[in-house]
């Protein structure tokens, strides 16, 4: 599987396959390079890509949409000969998954990408940082299993951006920070670290915050369409409109998605804790196990924000944060409780439909050799 090493074919995939192929020798190994809402691109090597889709056993026994191919996911494919559409048969289990909740009203996960090893956060430097943005998408990283680097894009259009650095440092203390231009290539060679053959690199950051641009510049050519930020709100046009796994120069391999207008986090606890490492040490001072450093005596959470030794605009995004997961855990508590509900009048339903047969059978009110019988 020599010709996969560039796609980030490991053992620990190549194990996982070993099951699938021996229950089914002719199966192949693929990695899903883009998704469509009925079909799939997949990877069978780094210049071999093929249209496919999902076989009708995997759709029927998936029990949600995150559980079918995404966009960084290593399937095993039956591939017919001529140019039909491969089909995929399995998907091997994820190392890791970048998941947000559906952006809408639903409490569904998202799969933004598997088996990603690190995530640029990409912030646009002539916009500023969003801090409250960054967190979502540092703890999305670190829940998932990957590790985030805030990568600060468009350097060249701010006049001192090491200074930039420091305030993101700041902001971001617990995340590596690496400020670059895109255009002309300056800081580019300090993402080497992560970008050692093998690995996966997700970008994930709002439209117009340079993604593609990084992309083409790592990959050494135009090869992702680009678009012109607006002047008079400083967004750009959603120049990728699907994720996109491509393998670049070196022997990594990148993720490229679309820009984010939000960044809803699905069951991310400890993605947050480790995001705000520094209010989990200092709440270890605080003088109760359960503060929720609101009002309690002796908070030290509350104590560190009051002097300026934490930012209180830091304390402000982890408690809002916090909110919104303890909003989520009750709504999943809601539907499970439903869902058990449900399904327990319907197991119900039959129960009593089977007694009135049988009643029904013994008081002669049905025929024996009718139908159904």
């Amino acid at each position: 599987m020599d010709r996969l090493a560039p796609l980030g074919w490991s053992p620990h995939h190549a194990a996982s396959f070993e099951t699938h192929r021996r229950a089914d020798p002719s199966l192949r190994p693929a990695r899903v390079s883009q998704e469509h809402r009925e079909s799939l691109r997949i990877l069978l090597s780094p210049t071999e890509e093929r249209l496919a889709r999902p076989g009708g056993r995997l759709r029927h026994e998936a029990a949600s949409a995150s559980d079918l191919p995404a966009v960084g996911d290593w399937v095993a494919v039956e591939v017919p000969p001529g140019d039909s559409p491969a089909v995929v048969r399995a998907v091997l289990p994820r190392r890791t998954v970048l998941l947000r909740k559906e952006p809408d009203r639903s409490v569904a996960a998202q799969v933004l990408a598997a088996n990603v090893d690190a995530v640029f956060v990409t912030v646009p430097l002539d916009r500023g940082l969003r801090p409250g943005l960054v967190d979502r998408a540092l703890a999305l990283a670190w829940d998932g299993g990957a590790d985030p680097v805030v990568v600060l894009t468009k350097a060249d259009l701010v006049p001192d951006p090491a200074a930039e650095v420091r305030r993101a440092v700041t902001a971001c203390p617990a995340a590596p920070v690496v400020a670059v231009s895109a255009a002309t290539g300056a800081g580019v060679q300090f993402l080497a670290p992560w970008l050692s053959p093998g690995r996966t690199v997700a970008l994930l950051g709002p439209s117009g915050a340079g993604k593609s641009t990084l992309v083409n510049r790592l990959l050494g050519d135009a090869a992702m369409q680009t678009g012109e930020v607006r002047d008079w709100d400083g967004r750009g046009r959603h120049t990728t409109v699907h994720r996109h796994l491509l393998p670049i120069p070196g022997g990594a391999v990148l993720v490229d998605t679309p820009g984010l207008r939000e960044v809803a986090l699905f069951g991310a606890e400890e993605g947050i804790e480790t995001t705000f490492a520094d209010i989990v040490v200092l709440s270890a001072q605080c003088r109760f196990s359960d503060c929720r450093h609101d009002t309690e005596p002796s908070c030290a959470v509350r104590s560190a924000a009051e002097t300026g030794a934490l930012d209180p605009a830091r304390l402000a995004s982890w408690r809002k944060l916090q909110r919104e997961e303890a909003h989520l855990q009750r709504k999943l508590g809601i539907e499970a409780v439903w869902l058990a509900k449900h399904r327990r009048r319907s197991w119900g339903r039959m129960v009593r439909a089977a007694l009135d047969r049988k009643q029904g059978l013994r008081d002669g009110r049905i025929d024996p050799t009718g139908p159904g019988s």
